[in-house]
């Protein structure tokens, strides 16, 4: 009977200790709190960087990244050259709805073409707006954090050996 008694009034001492500090809930859409600075917000895409590889895509695990494109020929670099064969982006969408967060995407992209954005205010009523096309996914790159500076040293190439 002592320790239900004791056990008792050790719960009600925290609970009491718990009221008389000031609450720390934010009213959410009334007051916002910024993400931490690695938060995981949505993907934003880089058009110009994007080189049409299709690594994204293939890595996927949940197959929610659809990108179509087709080749151009463009002027050689050099005079006497020969002409060049570009990828161009034609479609690039990210269905949201299906998308876990797990930015490999991100880690894969060999030309930097996509990015963590912090913002995560994109829910919508219908699910089908959730699949984000190029424009979309451009506009997101304007809160993209600068990257971070590389170590000192990290950007000088190697000296060959002999």
């Amino acid at each position: 009977m002592k320790r239900e008694i004791k056990g008792m009034l050790t719960g009600l001492g925290v609970t009491f200790k718990t009221m008389t500090k000031p609450a720390v809930t934010v009213q959410y859409p009334h007051e916002r709190e910024d993400p931490p600075t690695r938060a995981r917000g949505v993907i934003a895409l880089k058009e110009e960087n994007c080189t049409v590889c299709m690594l994204c895509a293939r890595q996927c695990p949940d197959w929610c990244i659809y990108i179509e494109g087709h080749k151009e020929q463009r002027p050689p670099r050099r005079e006497g050259g020969r002409p060049r064969s570009v990828s161009v982006l034609d479609r690039f969408d990210i269905d949201y709805a299906l998308c876990m967060y797990c930015g490999i995407c991100v880690e894969v992209c060999p030309f930097d073409a996509l990015f963590w954005s912090p913002d995560y205010e994109y829910s919508e009523v219908n699910i089908a707006s959730l699949l984000h096309d190029k424009e979309r996914l451009g506009e997101w790159m304007v809160n993209v954090p600068e990257p971070e500076p590389l170590e000192v040293g990290a950007d000088q190439p190697k000296k060959a050996k002999k």
